[in-house]
């Protein structure tokens, strides 16, 4: 047989064959179910796939994800663009909020020593290395990003970033531009700061530059698990570095500390696997509709995927303030206090396991500040403060917590265990002094 050349059926045995199977009435029957049951089962398959496809894509209409445009991305003016709706959200936060991130550095007059041999005996023939300071050079020893938050040039940042009195600030905007700031005001509970960019328009000189205010959201909205994105000058050097992740975590209490000594306890503060890197303090955590809802200010070390946000609900309070009054006021009570707990209690001997027991410090610092709102009301040291205006202190809900929702000059009450006997005593809050 050729190539092409097809096999010869004979045609007289399949007719003779096919003949003897009609004769079987019964076989005919079974096989004439076999072939309805097989095209019946077909046909329910089809409208059964038809049925679960029209499912799947309502299912990714209601997510708005549409599968083919992450192969095939639109262009729009040769920038790329995605249908992929959280894709696209990352790309359009990022650009919203670039124009508002400012990379801070950091310098200072440092001495320039230079090397010289001398002799330190007389007469004896040989020299030592000695160095001798020959004047000072002005070095960058830093860098740490912030934003705007106004359109005169007020920048949000980390105290722990601008902190040294001694050492000059500039900034540098996301388009290149350099400018000299100045630090306004420093946030004496939290790790908050706020400088301001001081600029002369070129074209106008004396008439002062705007600038891009970043928006800002409500951090009490915030859901574990929803989107993030952290924006800084990683490391000090790569600056408006973006990362994404989401919010692992709410209300954490953390000890924080960095170089200088600098250490304080920040509590309520939001926790993201965003990557914060060191030179993103400062920088916005913004959830997906381009609003800040947190301010980044710390990293644990020896650890991934494991940062903190001071929310910026905290924050809001000392831009109002700033612009308002040039300075950041807290109210203050001014005593010196441990929270209680159940080990406390017992490794103490006290009555209760809630409140704040006020108490000398371990170097004998002062139960009460002198002339403060606590010495003026009367309280004494030992005493336990129960509660502060109704609210009850405990470890989860500190006094230092409950006291940052009032204002210096308001008026509170405190429940006081004082020996066995419970009292009322009234305060007026006095006012924090400055750092």
């Amino acid at each position: 047989m050729s190539l092409y050349e097809l096999p010869k059926f004979n045609t007289y045995k399949i007719k003779k064959n096919f003949s003897k199977i009609l004769k079987n009435k019964f076989l005919f029957e079974a096989i004439f179910l076999v072939i309805i049951s097989c095209v019946a089962g077909f046909m329910a398959g089809i409208v059964s796939i038809s049925y679960f496809q029209n499912q799947i894509n309502e299912f990714l209409q209601k997510i708005e994800i549409n599968l083919p445009a992450i192969k095939n991305p639109a262009q729009n003016n040769g920038e790329y663009t995605s249908s992929f709706s959280y894709e696209q959200a990352i790309i359009n936060t990022v650009k919203e909020a670039s124009p508002s991130v400012v990379s801070i550095i950091i310098s200072k007059d440092l001495p320039v020593y230079e090397q010289q041999w001398v002799s330190p005996f007389d007469g004896f023939g040989f020299e030592i290395p000695q160095y001798v300071q020959k004047g000072t050079e002005k070095k960058e020893i830093g860098g740490g990003t912030g934003f705007i938050v106004s359109e005169d040039g007020l920048v949000l940042t980390n105290k722990h970033v601008v902190s040294d009195k001694q050492a000059e600030y500039t900034v540098f905007t996301n388009d290149g531009q350099k400018y000299p700031a100045k630090v306004l005001a420093l946030d004496p509970v939290q790790d908050l700061a706020i400088i301001k960019i001081e600029s002369d328009s070129s074209e106008n000189p004396g008439e002062t530059k705007k600038f891009k205010a970043i928006k800002l959201g409500d951090s009490s909205t915030i859901q574990i698990g929803q989107g993030a994105i952290a924006i800084g000058n990683a490391l000090g050097q790569l600056r408006n570095t973006v990362s994404v992740g989401v919010i692992s975590g709410l209300e954490r209490t953390i000890s924080a500390s960095g170089a200088g000594g600098f250490s304080e306890t920040l509590e309520d503060i939001i926790q993201t696997d965003s990557a914060i890197n060191a030179g993103n303090s400062g920088g916005p955590l913004l959830n997906l509709k381009g609003e800040v809802i947190g301010v980044n200010t710390a990293m644990a070390q020896g650890a991934e995927g494991i940062g903190f946000a001071i929310p910026i609900n905290k924050a809001k309070r000392d831009i109002e303030q700033v612009i308002k009054n040039n300075k950041i006021v807290y109210p203050f009570l001014g005593v010196r206090y441990v929270l209680i707990n159940e080990e406390t209690k017992e490794k103490n001997d006290l009555p209760v396991d809630y409140g704040a027991w006020v108490i000398k410090g371990s170097q004998g610092e002062s139960a009460i500040t002198k002339d403060s709102a606590a010495q003026i009301a009367g309280i004494k040291e030992k005493d336990i403060i129960l509660e502060f205006n109704n609210e009850k202190i405990t470890t989860n809900n500190s006094m230092a917590k409950i006291i940052s929702k009032y204002n210096a000059g308001d008026k509170v009450v405190l429940k006081i265990l004082r020996g066995e006997e419970e009292i009322a005593v009234d305060v007026i809050l006095g006012e924090r002094p400055e750092i």
